[in-house]
């Protein structure tokens, strides 16, 4: 029942074709086929048809179990696995990999071929094919994993590598792409060639049990899978040897048994057209034409053909032509060769347009994430780059986005006329070859339009998408090595840092709001806990004088504690803006501290702060390993102890949660990493952490005396996360190791210590630095291989033998290394290596020397305190940047400006020029913005010592997008620009019952009011959105002012909010706001439209009555009311003292006149304010 109900839903994604004639009633189905293998024993396989088992190696498997098994075998080990001579991140089909040379030469072009669109263009060149090969015969018949690889076999792969050679220049930490890569693509290899060993298996046996095989469709069968080089070509074959050979009938429904005639009606119909499919797609790689005509089309027509096979189900000739035609067009479309053709064609040249839905053209706007690729026009395939794609793809899955893709027309009309040369005859004029050769062109016209074309965009967006997946996976794991290679902190930041006690002791401190209180932990120079301190109040603000001394017994005793312990360094976790208070407080106690000496000592003085980002350490206090780790700790003291230890040495925190939980997969390394799946991102996050970690090496012996620092053993080379646990055990009960070669008796076999040895360091450190009687050997605190321990002593001899050294009982590798470069200097590599003959191995040595100055120093980047920006970053949460959109909320208005705060917590001023375009002619904002409006703002400028950011939210400003595709439909700009006062007029229609109330527009509200009288209004739907409606007043003759109504607890987009927001005052219904809102508005309007001063007309009109009246009346003040018509809702109140003309505003509210920033109830009493206080100037611009 299952089986049949999956076959029914995904059946109408393969019904291209008519619904009338079912691919799957003619061809049979292809998920039955599946389902029919699944059901073949390989065995059984074996038994039918042995020749053809000859090569298959006994690895015939479905490709989908191939998969599972690999991850199964990659996952689960059991306990005599942990033992096992191989290493556990191999690829364990790799032991069915076929060694000769031939294979390898086979799969190391493919491989090149295959790095090509991976790789820029130079960086391809550069690749040796020759040394691919080396690497496969490396990995697979050595046993050798990649770090091994990149440090000791560089000569095998020099075109591999970025190798430097200048000894004077400091080794960098390398992520090793192009090995990946390459490993990568050796596994797809092997799947693709086990699953072409079982598809020759199956054919065979198919074929073998059919007495009618065609002998000619299995040698072509059999070429296509051999000559197939990518999973859809061998999709193609398969595709192909579905439709020819139909699952048994024990596998069949019963309609395609009782189709059975009427499919080989049809089949023998279609071959009356002439050349097969097979005919067709031999001669079109080729470019031979295909010429003459078949017997039957010299002789009959194809309606005179098609009489001789109507039945029941196929009445008459043309029904007979249609079902032919789409059989021959199907047969078409599943010729590997063709499509190959096709798809190379498609490809190259298709092209993609994006428009907006109804839906995304509302919801996307001029700052949306998605405004720069709203409107596409024929956008190549070829120039998708980055992760552009899976925007769009994820839009269009949630309707914002419409996709389509096309070809060219003068590409399309090139493939039909490919596809003509090739079916139709060319050259003939007989009227029966005529009407046959018209038939062929429509059955080329259903195989490229029902089943090619459409096969191809299925194709395209696939490869779209898995593109822009690799680079998504590239983005992500380039953000997680740039952590993980950045040396641990260090006081003075020395160039080359070796020893554990340059490590400094660590007080870590993370926030807390009271409960739990601010916690401030001590961390010795190896991450242990020592002490713990609580201040509940050090973080708060002082809000009185309890406060301020709570705050002052907080900051005695953190003085106090860090008298006792000498920190070198303070790590404060960024957890909100309330750190920056903290910091200070500290910063506070420091400078007591330092006081408190007549002089400073130098650990006070070399004292920092630094700020340490809190993600990875509140993954860390909530995951298991925590729990294990710091058992009796809080949750907020083992988030500061993991925000020490990060400080201390990252790659060991990081290693922390990649263990069974992959805990390290809730760190937000990348903002889209939710397109990727878990297992892809734990496939980088281990890339990475080997890369880095084999490059930096581990210390056993220290780590033996501290837990946590085994965490990154998992990840050296020949080692795997059970590998590494039972090695730990081991050396936990040993205490110490003093030697490299005694890991053997760890349990480690002798190949997985041939890859493992050379990064495990082994020196005086731990227990051991105080085992006095215990020697070490002066090579194992180096990178230099045992392997080559030989070469390095022979080396050391030679240059102790260049500086004059007689004594030959000295050991001359410690000499040399005592005196590090300079013993070096005298030695010319090339000259040397030519005199033993040793050219071959110049990396080699280069590698051997720089150990010889000093064995491992660190590679990684030098750790740097993070940036003003960073620290801003960190504390609030987001990324501050000029040019950023973000929500702010008004909380204060002035006359120039409005105080905000933006959603990450800082605080914002907007700018009355800044508000609008036309911000120059706002002389008080506060007519415009009120407390608690929300803008859309773009980010003008930081002030980041305060820290304060500077907004702006001109329309100008706001659309000014400097993400535009280059492709960006130009023709949609020029629409959208044209459309753009209608847009303003869009709205949603509502489901509003009230006489106030209509369904128009801005535009259609102004008409409405155009014959109304003054003070009347119109409420109707907002442009703005559903949460918006918009009131219109008339106010004077084509004056009309539009006020925002903001509802609010709406239950759906078309009925009104239960509460209406109008300026500051709020409603429940819209008779509430009509009647202590509108009413009172209304009577203020009335009021000083019937005052005797009030003038009628423009502001240089009233100007003009008012200069007649003060001739009139030179000794008299001279005033009059007017309409702002530049300003709607606010009247000028325009005068003359003696000679000069002046202007005020006056603003209308419920409550009253506003005028010089104060309210008056009636205008009587601001007429006698006015008069009271003409002459006072300092009023005059309030």
């Amino acid at each position: 029942y299952i089986y049949k109900r999956r076959t029914e839903e995904e059946a109408p994604e393969r019904d291209i074709a008519k619904p009338e004639l079912n691919d799957c009633s003619i061809f049979g189905s292809i998920h039955r086929i599946v389902f029919a293998r699944s059901e073949t024993k390989p065995h059984t396989i074996g038994l039918m048809y042995p020749m053809a088992m000859n090569n298959t190696n006994n690895i015939l498997k479905d490709p989908l179990e191939i998969r599972n098994n690999l991850k199964k075998r990659k996952l689960k080990h059991g306990p005599d696995e942990i033992f096992a001579d191989i290493h556990e991140r191999v690829v364990h089909s790799s032991k069915d990999h076929q060694s000769d040379g031939i294979s390898i030469e086979e799969e190391s072009n493919w491989i090149h071929a295959q790095l090509r669109p991976l790789l820029k263009e130079s960086d391809h060149d550069r690749i040796n094919i020759d040394d691919i090969a080396n690497f496969l015969v490396l990995h697979h018949v050595e046993k050798l994993e990649i770090p091994f690889i990149a440090m000791y076999r560089k000569e095998q792969c020099r075109s591999l590598l970025e190798i430097d050679f200048d000894l004077d220049h400091k080794p960098e930490a390398v992520w090793h792409k192009v090995l990946w890569m390459i490993q990568d693509l050796d596994r797809q290899w092997l799947l693709l060639r086990e699953r072409k060993v079982f598809l020759l298996g199956f054919y065979y046996s198919r074929l073998f049990q059919q007495e009618s095989a065609n002998q000619f469709l299995l040698d072509s069968l059999v070429r296509s899978v051999k000559a197939a080089e990518t999973e859809r070509e061998v999709d193609d074959v398969d595709s192909k040897f579905c439709l020819h050979f139909p699952p048994p009938r024990d596998y069949t429904s019963c309609a395609q048994h009782n189709n059975t005639n009427s499919n080989s009606v049809l089949r023998e119909a279609a071959n009356k057209f002439g050349y097969s499919s097979e005919q067709v797609g031999l001669a079109w790689p080729l470019k031979k034409l295909l010429v003459g005509e078949t017997e039957v089309a010299k002789e009959t027509s194809p309606e005179e053909m098609a009489l001789n096979y109507v039945s029941a189900m196929f009445e008459h000739p043309q029904a007979v032509l249609t079902g032919a035609r789409h059989v021959a067009a199907t047969e078409l479309s599943c010729e590997p060769s063709i499509k190959k053709c096709v798809r190379r064609i498609y490809m190259q040249n298709a092209l993609v347009s994006v428009s907006p839905t109804p839906l995304g053209n509302m919801a996307i706007d001029s700052f949306h994430q998605l405004a720069g690729v709203k409107w596409l026009r024929g956008k190549p395939l070829t120039m998708f780059e980055g992760t552009q794609w899976l925007l769009i793809h994820k839009a269009e899955e949630d309707n914002l986005l419409q996709v389509s893709f096309k070809l060219p027309e003068n590409c399309m009309y090139t493939l039909v006329s490919e596809c003509s040369k090739h079916f139709p005859s060319a050259g003939v004029s007989s009227k029966c070859a005529q009407l046959w050769d018209k038939q062929r062109k429509l059955i080329l016209e259903e195989a490229l339009d029902g089943f090619l074309l459409p096969s191809m965009e299925k194709e395209a967006r696939l490869l779209l998408t898995s593109k822009a997946k690799v680079q998504l996976l590239s983005e992500y794991g380039h953000n997680l090595w740039n952590k993980v290679s950045e040396a641990p902190y260090t006081k003075h930041n020395p160039e080359f840092s070796t020893n554990e006690e340059a490590a400094p002791r660590v007080l870590a401190c993370c926030w807390g709001p009271g409960n739990p209180a601010t916690t401030f932990v001590m961390l010795d120079s190896f991450g242990e806990l020592l002490d713990v301190l609580y201040a509940d109040s050090i973080s708060l603000p002082p809000k009185n004088a309890d406060s301020r001394q709570c705050i002052k017994k907080d900051k005695d005793r953190l003085l106090k504690f860090m008298e006792d312990h000498k920190p070198g360094v303070v790590a404060l976790g960024a957890a909100n803006l309330s750190c920056a208070r903290l910091k200070d407080n500290i910063f506070e106690v420091m400078f007591e501290m330092a006081g408190d000496f007549t002089e400073v000592p130098n650990w006070i003085y070399d004292l920092s702060i630094v700020y340490v980002d809190e993600s990875l350490p509140r993954i860390y206090q909530n995951s298991q390993i925590s729990g294990e780790q710091l058992p009796h700790q809080s949750g907020i003291e083992r988030r500061a102890v993991a925000l020490g230890r990060y400080l201390q040495n990252p790659l060991a925190m990081v290693a922390t949660l990649c263990g069974q939980g992959r805990e390290i997969l809730s760190w937000n390394l990348h903002s889209l990493e939710n397109f990727l799946d878990p297992d892809e991102k734990y496939r980088m996050v281990e890339q990475v952490m080997v890369d880095i970690t084999n490059q930096v090496g581990i210390d056993l012996n220290l780590a033996s005396s501290h837990e946590w620092l085994f965490s990154p053993l998992q990840f050296i080379s020949g080692l795997g996360l059970r590998k590494a646990a039972s090695l730990q055990s081991s050396l936990i009960r040993a205490g110490s190791v003093f030697s490299r070669k005694d890991l053997i008796n760890h349990g480690l076999a002798k190949q997985v210590f041939v890859n493992a040895v050379g990064f495990l360091r082994i020196r005086r450190s731990g227990l051991a630095a105080s085992s006095s009687s215990q020697s070490f050997h002066l090579l194992d605190d180096t990178r230099i291989h045992p392997e080559s321990y030989g070469l390095a002593q022979e080396l050391a001899k030679d240059i102790y033998d260049l500086r004059g050294g007689d004594n030959y009982n000295v050991n001359a590798t410690e000499r040399v290394r005592d005196d590090g470069a300079a013993s070096l200097r005298n030695l010319v590599l090339d000259e040397y290596l030519g005199s033993r003959k040793q050219e071959s191995k110049k990396e080699t040595y280069s590698s051997i020397i720089r150990e010889l100055c000093g064995g491992f120093k660190d590679w990684r980047r030098q750790y740097s305190e993070p940036s003003t920006d960073e620290e801003l970053s960190m504390i609030t949460g987001e990324t501050i940047t000029e040019g950023r959109i973000m929500q702010a909320t008004v909380k204060r208005v002035r006359t120039g400006k409005a105080v905000c705060l933006v959603d990450c917590g800082l605080t914002g001023t907007l700018l009355k020029e800044d508000y609008s375009d036309d911000g120059k002619d706002i002389l008080d904002l506060s007519n415009r913005l009120f407390e608690g409006d929300v803008l859309t703002c773009k980010i003008k400028s930081t002030q980041k010592n305060l820290p304060r950011l500077f907004l702006v939210c001109k329309e100008s400003e706001m659309r000014n997008n400097g993400n535009l595709d280059p492709y960006y439909h130009e023709e949609g700009v020029q629409i959208e620009k044209e459309m753009a006062p209608k847009e303003k007029d869009r709205f949603k229609f509502r489901m509003i019952v009230h006489p106030s109330f209509r369904n128009i527009t801005a535009h259609q509200a102004t008409e409405y009011l155009s014959d109304k009288q003054f003070g009347d209004c119109v409420v109707h739907p907002s442009s703005r959105g559903v949460n918006y409606l918009t009131l219109t007043l008339k106010i004077y003759d084509n004056v009309y002012v539009h006020k925002e109504i903001v509802e609010g607890m709406k239950e759906d987009d078309v009925c009104i909010g239960k509460t209406l927001r109008i300026g500051e005052e709020t409603y429940e219904c819209l008779d509430w706001m009509m009647d202590w809102y509108v009413g009172p508005w209304v009577a203020r309007l009335v009021t000083i439209l019937n005052h005797r001063k009030f003038r009628t007309g423009t502001q240089p009109e009233v100007d003009d009555l008012l200069r007649i009246e003060k001739g009139k009346n030179p000794k008299m003040v001279v005033y009059g009311f007017g309409v702002s018509h530049e300003h709607p809702g606010t009247f000028i109140l325009s005068y003359i003292r003696s000679i000069h003309l002046h202007h005020e505003y006056i603003g209308l509210s419920p409550k009253g006149f506003k005028f010089r920033k104060k309210m008056f109830q009636e205008l009587g009493m601001l007429v006698a304010y006015f008069k009271r206080h003409i002459h006072d100037r300092s009023l005059k611009h309030q």
